[in-house]
């Protein structure tokens, strides 16, 4: 074969790169290097030095190129120059060996609005890294590997590359709409045709008012130049280009002709090649099915153990394939760093060079991964990945592309190869030394088989590998409106949920109870059959409603002005579904009618002993910031839900990376469980007295692993059947109705809030351990203190007995009226710190069933 030495690209075939401009101090010449592509529509192909796709790149000169161009994309944004430290630190750690010096140098992520798009499948962790840097509210790339289960939302074409279909499948599907400003990245803009198509096709169905294309390197013509800028007068739009350096390719006539032939009459060098040789060019399809006749990939013995799961949270994105929210990448970074702490532990004593190899368009978690590895400063770690793309390799120092692989495709069910080049130690080109493991990453659509035998492939060259992959991450289920389910209008509350109405989960109260004392069953796994008021119990709730309406508008209006004074007029209202639920859209209607606030309301499923809805916190993480969340109840107890809610989110904290804040919003709190609040009075909510037919039609939270899998909501039903009896509108209406008049009394009350003393003392707790000691209770459970707790076990548990603390207390008369109806004997207290308290019957072992 023809001896390759540097510069043989472009004396052989006359390619050449001419250098233009830099904003950060960069030739062109600095960023790639010229290769010779197995292609019938482009022989050649700019291999990047820092993109880390085709050459094994330092994984911190592939997020700090990345992040540079995120951070050059929003000063052209925002406005603003180049700071020099920024050109000090590109040419540092692009030419002068200190990998890490434009990590060190940018500046930290500033939320800018804009969504982000890039390309597959070269550029998808390019995309990430510039979104990450800009904080997009969305980053999402095309995808070459269709999802059946999603709605494609766009196509666009790539003439010059070996597999040309891009889809766009976001989820939700209106990411693209979320900003005025759209930007695309791609890792070499050569001509600009792949973006215009883009603009073209994305603007006839989600206009944008600007565009950004964000590339490494723009190498477009004059002429190229020209035809954006007269798609942007076409379509009245900006169309602007940010690149590290710019400059232009020579392409001799004939060149496909030449390369062709001469590659038809040099045949790739045995030793260059691993696993089977390539097929025919006349074969080589888009999806890169294997020829007829081609060999199975040979399996060598350095892989280094069977594929190793890597655990990923449920509901967390690990990639932009489907889109990747702002809030997501907190949790991302935190879960790579995770990961790269268990490929860390499996890695063989004595290991110094590290290349960290993604799966095609999977790039954006094995870079975190990679810098995981680096972080501790003894390993170098390298980056690169698999590709659709055939490349002539050819063995000489300044050739990009010394030796190649030839393996199966990783993705389950999928007949076809695939390739990756060099899989050296990180920037050992030239040297061509091996790292010490070449770490392979798979994602949840990856075969385990297909990866083992890809990592085979790599092992037969002498290198050892580790071959993972991140566990399945399903897409998150859509919320539930009414009037599909639930009777509030569609605006009001969106429930987290999963609708269970075509289930029976119904069961007798008395039957129920005894399962749940005997540990059988927990309370959330089924339902109480909803009780259904006669026509005395309605007349009465009605008469508590209207007594009561002008108070519950105050204590409304007061938790509501507490939580827009602390929290901002910017916050989100997540109701505990589904006493919370009518609380948070009182709320929400108080914020609407007093100030023009049109605040997003969520209804999710908390469940005592296992904790808050985590796929609903994934679903609220996603697409709001988690600080953002104020979770709102109707009022407190003993504080068992308010303590749940804070061990649940400190553990989301950790786990997932998500702020959520825990302080609980309610109505009412006896029991000073919580600091916002509309007050700490033990009075009548009259939405306690009815159980789904004062909430919207829906049942209590379900979760039961016999009908939920882990990747839904928490379930619930609606009972559309009850709708003539239906009063959840008519509370709303009524307090509503009352805001004009207690604006006074709001303001008067809030500023007592805001001046008195908050403090979260539980005080009630000790109370309910004397209670409980007193009627000999083996657990504080079966304690309900309050006016809404003592409902509850009138309406939905086997009562025993309600404590009040004045016999002929005007918020009671419901419960006289349903304690009479049921044989439960009322005892009047008046120790009692609440107003009144319910008791649940303690089941002796022969009423459970025991003995």
């Amino acid at each position: 074969m023809t001896a390759v030495l540097p510069g043989w690209v472009t004396e052989s075939f006359g390619v050449s790169i001419a250098p233009g401009s830099s904003p950060v101090g960069l030739e062109v010449t600095d960023l790639v290097r010229l290769a010779l592509r197995r292609n019938p529509r482009r022989a050649h192909l700019l291999v990047s030095t820092v993109l880390g796709k085709h050459l094994p790149v330092d994984v911190r000169t592939v997020a700090g190129a990345g992040r540079l161009l995120g951070a050059l994309v929003r000063l052209r944004l925002v406005g603003g120059e180049v700071p020099g430290s920024w050109v000090d630190a590109a040419r540092r750690t692009v030419v002068g060996g200190d990998r890490a010096a434009l990590l060190d140098a940018l500046p930290a992520p500033v939320p800018t609005d804009c969504v982000v798009l890039g390309y597959a499948e070269t550029a998808t962790a390019l995309g990430h890294l510039v979104a990450e840097q800009l904080g997009a509210r969305w980053t999402l790339h095309s995808t070459r590997r269709p999802d059946p289960g999603v709605p494609v939302t766009g196509t666009f074409e790539e003439g010059h590359s070996h597999a040309t279909t891009h889809l766009l499948q976001p989820v939700p599907a209106d990411q693209l709409t979320e900003s005025t400003t759209l930007v695309l990245v791609d890792d070499e803009l050569s001509t600009g045709r792949t973006a215009i198509g883009t603009i073209r096709e994305l603007h006839a169905t989600r206009p944008h008012r600007r565009y950004v294309l964000a590339c490494l390197v723009d190498l477009r013509s004059a002429e190229d130049h020209s035809v954006i800028d007269d798609l942007a007068a076409e379509l009245g739009v900006v169309i602007e280009v940010v690149a590290l350096a710019s400059g232009t390719v020579r392409l001799p006539d004939g060149l496909l002709t030449e390369v062709s032939d001469w590659q038809d009459a040099h045949p790739v060098t045995p030793a260059l090649d691993f696993g089977p040789l390539l097929p025919d060019p006349a074969d080589v399809t888009s999806d890169g099915s294997l020829g007829p006749g081609a060999a199975t990939p040979a399996v060598g013995s350095g892989i280094l153990t069977e594929v190793v799961d890597l655990a990923w949270p449920a509901g967390l994105p690990e990639s932009g394939r489907h889109g990747l929210a702002l809030p997501d990448h907190p949790g991302v970074t935190a879960a790579a760093e995770r990961a790269a702490a268990v490929v860390r532990s499996l890695l063989p004593a004595g290991t110094r060079t590290v290349t960290v190899v993604g799966t095609e368009e999977f790039m954006y978690v094995p870079v975190l991964i990679g810098l995981g590895l680096a972080a501790a400063g003894d390993l170098q770690v390298g980056f690169q990945s698999t590709t659709r793309s055939p490349v002539w390799p050819a063995d000489g120092p300044g050739y990009p592309v010394r030796r190649r692989f030839v393996i199966p495709a990783t993705d389950a069910g999928v007949d076809a190869h695939r390739y990756l080049y060099n899989a050296f130690a990180p920037d050992g080109t030239d040297t061509a030394d091996e790292a010490d493991v070449v770490v392979l990453v798979g994602d949840h659509g990856t075969d385990p088989a297909q990866l083992a035998a890809a990592a085979g492939v790599i092992a037969s060259a002498g290198t050892v590998v580790l071959p993972v992959r991140v566990a399945a991450v399903p897409v998150l289920p859509e919320p539930l409106r009414g009037p599909a389910f639930g009777s509030y209008p569609t605006d009001d509350v969106a429930w987290l949920l999963t609708d269970l109405s075509h289930l029976d989960l119904e069961a007798d109260v008395a039957q129920r109870e005894r399962l749940i004392q005997a540990g059988q069953a927990h309370y959330a796994e089924s339902l109480p059959v909803e009780y259904q008021p006669d026509a005395t119990y309605q007349q009465l709730f009605a008469e508590v409603l209207a007594g009561s309406a002008q108070r519950l508008a105050t204590a409304v209006g007061v938790v509501t002005e507490l939580v827009l004074a602390e929290r901002g007029h910017d916050v989100v209202l997540v109701s505990l579904a589904r006493a919370g639920t009518p609380i948070g859209v009182l709320m929400r209607r108080w914020a609407q009618q007093m100030h023009g606030l049109d605040l997003p309301h969520y209804a999710v499923s908390i469940v005592r002993g296992r904790g808050i809805d985590r796929v609903a916190l994934g679903y609220l993480a996603r697409h709001h910031t988690p600080s953002s969340v104020v979770f709102v109840d109707g009022w407190t107890g003993k504080g068992a839900i308010a303590k749940e809610l804070s061990a649940a989110l400190a553990e989301v904290r950790e786990t997932d990376g998500w702020d959520f804040v825990d302080d609980l919003a309610v109505l009412a709190d006896p029991g000073e469980c919580v600091r916002t609040f509309g007050t700490r009075d033990d009075f009548l909510i009259a939405s306690a007295c009815l159980n789904s037919t004062v909430s919207g039609l829906v049942s209590r939270t379900v979760l039961n692993p016999d009908f939920l899998r882990p990747d839904q909501f928490h379930g619930a039903k609606f009972y559309a059947d009850l709708a003539d009896g239906d009063v959840s509108q008519v509370l709303v209406d009524a307090v509503a109705a009352e805001f004009d008049a207690v604006r006074g009394a709001v303001s008067d009350q809030l500023t007592a809030v805001l001046t008195g003393d908050r403090s979260v003392t539980f005080a009630g707790w000790a109370a309910i351990e004397r209670i409980r000691e007193e009627y000999g209770i083996s657990s504080v459970n079966f304690v309900k203190p309050g006016v809404g707790e003592t409902t509850r076990v009138l309406l939905r548990r086997v009562p025993w007995r309600i404590l009040v603390r004045e016999a002929d207390h005007p918020d009671h008369a419901h419960l006289r009226l349903l304690a009479a109806d049921r044989g439960v004997p009322v005892e009047v207290r008046p120790d009692l710190p609440y107003s009144c308290v319910g008791l649940i019957r303690p089941l002796s072992a022969a009423d459970r069933g025991e003995g």
